[in-house]
């Protein structure tokens, strides 16, 4: 049975594209003030951000809380 996504903002999206859209909205500075991960500190990249969050699900968690505010407000 499929359950489904309609209601979910984040059905379709990407980690990739959540992570370059908060990059059009915030430095990455201000991305670790907001999300306290050393990997927006220090030698910031996507594709090193990209491959942290992946394999840490409280990270990845918390980015995808910002990305949700950040489309609401």
């Amino acid at each position: 049975m499929k359950v489904s996504q309609t209601n979910n903002p984040l059905h379709g999206k990407t980690l990739e594209m959540i992570l370059n859209h908060l990059l059009t909205l915030y430095r990455w500075e201000d991305l670790y003030k907001r999300v306290r991960i050393n990997c927006f500190l220090e030698n910031p990249s996507v594709k090193s951000s990209l491959t942290f969050l992946r394999k840490t699900p409280w990270a990845r968690k918390k980015v995808e809380d910002l990305y949700l505010e950040s489309i609401i407000s």
